[in-house]
């Protein structure tokens, strides 16, 4: 998949774990919580999914260095979605890796160092390795002899594959890979629960389904995660909670809600109610290239669906990924006009819920990504391709890093108050719609335009 931009969205950001005894979140005017610290004070975070999804087994988590938290803080970025796989974790089962969890402690050290807020995420993408992706080990897999064929140049499509679908199923409804997969997050709760830079965990990544004969995709996605996905969280959640009663719990529907179709998720007991709701924002058309069109109703449809879990139960709106941003395909170098408009409504806000821009990658990776220490430290020209894509990341004046997303937004004036510093550059954050706030809308960080870390 081509560089995206992405978006947390939340009705007032995340918050940090620090105390147990935090209350909880209180209802907005529109129904939907607002997530506060243990003073009160709602927080904003910005940043980026970290990953490597190029390395397993002893180069797992290779291309994560310590720069990139020293860049993404000195940037004003405070928050990182750190990818964590199941397969690397326990790639022969009941055995748990001690050095891959030596990483993920260097890494949350780094984060912690440089103030990020880091969510770990049990990450998947076409269920694992067994299908050539990431995520749920090949012992944990089972596709009762059904076939799959790979599509390389449409891997999504590879969800709708027999085998892959069976795959889910049994991991949902198999007592004894229920039980392994709430080891896993059990494990994890337990060493991370205290650790000052985690924020909290997201469950599976974009969880998916087997469809029924005759069913369609919408009706099939409301049933997976009604009968399948909302079982999975809370048997999860109960796992985390045995040991950790401090970290926010992220529960994600499957992403067809992306389309602007209603979850069928159900409840999700918690009694910290510490829960985020997290669907990802992805358009199919665009997802395939093409531009956007504010007349086609996507986000109207799109925030009527997605406000309606928040509101019902109760829970904090959350994380959001918007898809690709760019404004010109990058196998063909066609302008997208439209692409740009798609980010002002929601740096404005969806529903109420105020919008939290997030970068999707930040880590080494081939299609002209930034590739690990090197390529940050390499100036970038406005439209240098590299590879098979543009650059994901370039210096709008005077050597400051910034991701090619933000710089265009800046450029245009859409992400709040940003004070030229030279003919392109940026002179840093300043006040705008994602300052963050306390609970009564009041600045943190003083009067009208004052400074302040993570807010565009």
């Amino acid at each position: 998949m081509s560089v995206v931009c992405g978006v947390l969205l939340a009705a007032g950001g995340l918050v940090s774990p620090g105390a147990s005894a935090a209350p909880a979140p209180t209802p907005a005017p529109y129904g939907i919580p607002k997530l506060t610290d243990e003073h009160g004070r709602v927080l904003t975070l910005r940043g980026w999914n970290v990953e490597d999804k190029t390395h397993r087994g002893d180069r797992a988590l290779s291309l994560v260095t310590e720069k990139h938290f020293r860049d993404m803080s000195g940037q004003g970025f405070n928050f990182a979605r750190l990818l964590v796989y199941w397969d690397d974790l326990e790639a022969e089962r009941g055995q748990y890796s001690e050095k891959y969890l030596r990483k993920i402690d260097r890494i949350l050290g780094w984060a912690h160092r440089y103030g990020v807020k880091v969510l770990i995420d049990g990450h998947q993408d076409v269920f694992g390795p067994a299908f050539g992706h990431r995520g749920i080990p090949e012992w944990a897999t089972r596709t009762d002899g059904l076939p799959f064929t790979p599509h390389p140049d449409d891997w999504f499509s590879e969800y709708f594959q027999p085998a892959v679908q069976r795959a889910f199923t049994h991991l949902y409804e198999d007592a004894d890979l229920q039980q392994a997969q709430a080891r896993v997050w059990r494990l994890l709760a337990d060493r991370y629960g205290d650790h000052p830079a985690v924020l909290g965990c997201d469950f599976l990544n974009e969880p998916m389904g087997e469809l029924k004969e005759g069913e369609d995709l919408p009706t099939a996605a409301r049933r997976i995660e009604r009968d399948q996905i909302t079982p999975m969280h809370n048997r999860l959640a109960a796992a985390v909670r045995s040991v950790d009663a401090k970290k926010w719990l992220f529960v994600e529907p499957t992403p067809i809600v992306g389309e602007g179709v209603p979850t069928g998720l159900g409840r999700i007991k918690d009694p910290k109610r510490k829960v985020v709701y997290a669907p990802h924002f992805y358009n199919t058309a665009m997802e395939a290239g093409a531009d956007y069109d504010p007349q086609g109703g996507w986000i109207e449809a799109y925030e009527a669906a997605v406000t309606q879990y928040p509101k019902r139960y109760g829970v904090a709106g959350g994380r959001r990924r918007v898809g690709p941003a760019q404004q010109r395909r990058p196998e063909h170098g066609r302008l997208l006009p439209g692409r740009p408009r798609l980010l002002r409504p929601l740096q404005l806000g969806l529903g109420g819920l105020r919008v939290v821009l997030r970068g999707r990658v930040l880590r080494g990776g081939r299609g002209g990504q930034a590739t690990g220490p090197q390529a940050a430290d390499r100036p970038a020209v406005r439209g240098e391709r590299r590879g098979k894509g543009p650059r994901g990341l370039v210096r709008p004046g005077r050597g400051r890093l910034l991701p090619r997303i933000y710089a265009e937004l800046a450029w245009r004036g859409s992400c709040g108050r940003v004070r030229p510093a030279g003919r392109e550059g940026l002179a840093g954050p300043r006040d705008g719609p994602g300052l963050d706030r306390d609970a009564g809308g009041r600045s943190r960080t003083g009067g009208k335009g004052a400074r302040v870390r993570g807010a565009w």
